[in-house]
């Protein structure tokens, strides 16, 4: 699928054009999706005491939120090939917003787990997210906009960690208790994700020239006779796999750092909850830059070495990150601890932005089943690990260190990532194209990169 007028750069202070415009309300709307899924996370100690919930039923609930999403993603992705990303990123907004809002229904530990479960549903709103950016941006940048619209939105799973205790601090001063103040404070992230949805309908295309049905009609896009097969050769790719797996190893770990991280700072070092979602909160909020600096330096990369630096690179993250997690879980001094934290947190979101500055370049016209089939490989880490973390025979900090030795022995499968002569060829030709576009719109202003 080639798609016609993409921006050669992104320009922040844009909000006109049907790219920038997409570019914000993407990562806007994954934003609030996390801060949607991830909201309970900070509150599982009031959670834990009202509904008296075990270790293991903890992380049940934990594998429960991440597991849906894997299908989730799967599904997502090839909606996207066939009715385009505006009309599934309504509906996922839409529909997902409901158990959000009525997870404080539950009373016990089965209920929880069958929202927490629901909500998970709404993790696929990443795959859009890559989908949409990818296809609105050229190849020169196409990195930096994948791993900053992805960034910012991971950003609401670090948001979610300070603001969530804060507005069930707002709802206490009202009078109520603390058991019904968790549940009445989930309600305003629900809302904020349907409102979001409908936004969404309005505001954004699915491509820069139109969307999906009238450029069908033109012929500019395949009809969906033609989108059919584009799952099955999305599966039928090694590469596509190797990925999925790699994905696991970063993003997985991610919402697994999300889902305790509260939890591990309270337990660990005796926080109070405010405490704890704050330094939890900091592990997110990386991803303000962390992200985007993985898929800019992968584009860097690719300029200098072509797609096999954007390998090499992911590669040497992917390194990186399970050795910070390894230190991390020895920690027992609290500003160690903190600081070991962010070094684990900038080489873990570095590397997904470098994920997803390849999958593009992987089968452009699956690239809706690669998105998805890779995206889920992050949520099928994350169900591995909640088996893990789960275990009553392993604390929290040994289970970190054996999953940071699991990072480290990944990372070596990058080198499997391989793309034919012609390919490269292809990929460089169009990267060159982008960049000698790129330069003739420099005389635009507002601040931009890529």
């Amino acid at each position: 699928m080639n798609v016609r007028n993409k921006a050669t750069k992104i320009n922040l202070l844009d909000f006109k054009t049907v790219p920038m415009r997409t570019f914000h309300m993407t990562w806007m709307a994954f934003f609030l999706c996390f801060f949607g899924w991830f909201g309970i996370a900070p509150l599982m100690p009031l959670v834990r005491e009202d509904l008296g919930l075990t270790k293991v039923q903890i992380g049940n609930t934990i594998i429960a939120s991440v597991a849906i999403t894997v299908f989730a993603r799967l599904l997502i992705g090839w909606l996207c090939d066939r009715i385009g990303p505006r009309k599934t990123y309504t509906w996922l907004l839409v529909l997902g917003a409901f158990p959000v809002m009525l997870i404080g229904l539950a009373q016990n530990y089965e209920t929880f787990l069958l929202f927490r479960l629901a909500i998970g549903a709404i993790g696929a709103s990443f795959v859009i997210t890559q989908y949409h950016t990818s296809v609105m941006f050229a190849p020169n940048c196409v990195g930096a906009a994948n791993a900053t619209t992805a960034g910012w939105g991971n950003l609401g799973g670090g948001v979610t960690q300070m603001v969530m205790p804060l507005i069930l601090s707002g709802v206490l001063a009202f009078g109520v208790g603390e058991f019904m103040g968790w549940r009445l404070a989930m309600v305003f992230p629900g809302v904020a994700l349907l409102l979001t949805g409908l936004a969404y309908y309005k505001f954004t295309k699915d491509f820069p020239d139109g969307d999906i049905a009238e450029l069908r009609r033109k012929g500019q896009i395949p009809v969906r006779e033609k989108v059919k097969g584009s799952f099955r050769s999305a599966v039928k790719d090694p590469r596509v796999w190797v990925l999925f797996v790699i994905y696991g190893a970063c993003f997985g770990m991610e919402l697994t750092i999300n889902n305790i991280a509260a939890l591990y700072y309270v337990d660990n070092f005796e926080l109070s909850l405010a405490k704890a979602g704050m330094i939890a909160g900091l592990f997110g909020l990386m991803n303000i830059f962390a992200r985007t600096m993985g898929g800019f330096l992968s584009d860097k990369c690719a300029g200098k070495g072509g797609v096999k630096a954007r390998v090499f690179f992911l590669g040497a993250t992917l390194f990186f990150e399970g050795m910070a997690l390894m230190l991390f879980s020895r920690m027992t001094v609290l500003p160690l601890a903190i600081g070991t934290m962010l070094i684990f947190s900038l080489f873990v979101q570095m590397a997904e932005g470098a994920t997803y500055s390849i999958v593009p370049f992987v089968n452009k016209k699956a690239l809706g089943a690669v998105s998805g089939i890779v995206g889920a490989g992050g949520n099928a880490g994350a169900v591995l690990f909640g088996f893990l973390l789960r275990s009553e025979a392993l604390s929290y900090s040994q289970a970190l260190f054996i999953l940071g030795g699991i990072v480290v022995g990944v990372s070596v499968m990058s080198f499997l990532i391989r793309f034919s002569m012609e390919d490269e060829k292809i990929i460089k030709e169009e990267f060159d194209t982008a960049v000698a576009n790129n330069r003739l719109s420099r005389a635009e202003p507002g601040l931009s990169f890529g």
